[in-house]
């Protein structure tokens, strides 16, 4: 069933994740749930408790979208050459196509409301190699989220570990980063379950939800989860971003771990059990680009550490601002191709940025991304 600028359609349940049957150790666990999400309900339950002594509340000027007619919801980013939110459009700028087809706005609000955001991090050897350089660059996304956004933090390697529940204090996740165990030895890498895990947990909270994944992007698991993650994702709301942090690792130089032990970046990557057959960097840049376009995110691929600090301003910038489109479905049961195009960007604010007025559809300044589709409910 559809609601009002939310899709959440009907659909069989996908092969259970590896992964989701983790929980917080200190937390007391709730009776009586069941499906294929369990022990994950019961964890993103715990993670969006309020803090001690706090009262969970929803802003007054932020109410969730509700209406009784059906739409697709679409949340929907513009940034400008320099990463940075393009304020001021309106409904006008926007042209949605639905397989091609123009598709008229039947919604629209621009949107700047507190977010929950989950951080998930992959503990393998290769990651270890350079946790130094993205972690002081993670202080660049906590200070780009609002105060009242929340972070939560989750690690996996073959399994999702939630490591902080959401907080609004950025410095719990900074410090529990710093404090991070990585995996040493040969491990496999469950990348895939470990998302679709995460979904599942944090999906049925309302308001802006976004995934950050830090991942080498490699996983070693069957080509029947990429498919189950994928179809999950294609009907769910959560916005991934991606940091891809293999580039950098394929140049590092060996570091003496405490043990002794010396680790390349090259050999970090042999360290990841391959019992698929075909683990590339190629393939796994493709898979954090794959995620991220189905949910309307973005993937960030660093060439060094100077690189990581932008990544992370610009996903912040992302999370926190957007606009909410919506549109009425097609009745035909059938997943549907999404295009998201500024058009008109004639407002007072967009011409304050343009050196010279271009034409509408020529205009190159922004980058827009929105998810990449929906799967229709039946005739």
């Amino acid at each position: 069933m559809y609601g009002c600028c939310e899709v959440s359609a009907d659909r069989k349940q996908a092969t259970q994740p590896r992964g989701s049957a983790f929980a917080l150790k200190d937390a007391p666990v709730k009776q009586g749930l069941a499906g294929s999400s369990l022990a994950l309900g019961l964890l993103f339950a715990l993670l969006a408790r309020p803090a001690f002594g706090q009262q969970a509340q929803v802003p007054a000027t932020q109410q969730p979208l509700e209406a009784k007619t059906e739409l697709v919801k679409l949340d929907v980013s513009v940034l400008n050459a320099s990463g940075d939110f393009v304020d001021g459009l309106t409904e006008n700028d926007f042209r949605v196509l639905d397989d091609g087809n123009p598709r008229p706005v039947a919604f629209f609000a621009p949107v700047s409301a507190p977010a929950k955001v989950v951080v998930v991090l992959e503990t393998s050897p290769a990651v270890y190699l350079f946790k130094d350089e993205h972690l002081a660059a993670a202080y660049s996304l906590m200070k780009g989220l609002a105060p009242d956004d929340e972070v939560a933090l989750v690690t996996y390697s073959n399994v999702p570990r939630a490591v902080v529940n959401f907080t609004t204090d950025k410095s719990v996740l900074l410090q529990a980063l710093g404090n991070t165990q990585y995996m040493m030895g040969s491990t496999s890498l469950n990348l895939y379950d470990a998302v679709s895990a995460v979904i599942d947990g944090v999906s049925r909270y309302p308001g802006k939800k976004a995934v950050v994944l830090l991942t080498t992007g490699l996983d070693s698991s069957t080509p029947a989860r990429w498919t189950a993650l994928t179809q999950k994702l294609r009907d769910s709301d959560v916005v991934i971003f991606a940091v891809g942090l293999a580039g950098p690792l394929e140049a590092a130089p060996d570091v003496k771990e405490k043990h002794g032990k010396k680790v390349s970046g090259a050999a970090a990557f042999d360290s990841v059990a391959d019992t698929g057959g075909a683990l590339t960097l190629a393939k796994a840049d493709a898979a954090l680009r794959s995620l991220t376009e189905i949910t309307g995110g973005s993937a960030y691929f660093p060439a060094s550490d100077e690189d990581f600090a932008p990544a992370y301003r610009e996903i912040a910038s992302s999370v926190r601002h957007e606009y909410v489109l919506g549109v009425l479905p097609d009745h035909d049961g059938q997943y549907h191709k999404l295009t998201v195009e500024v058009v008109n960007p004639d407002s007072a604010a967009v011409k304050k940025k343009k050196k010279k007025k271009k034409k509408k559809h020529e205009d190159q300044e922004y980058r827009v991304s929105a998810r990449e589709g929906y799967v229709a409910p039946g005739p």
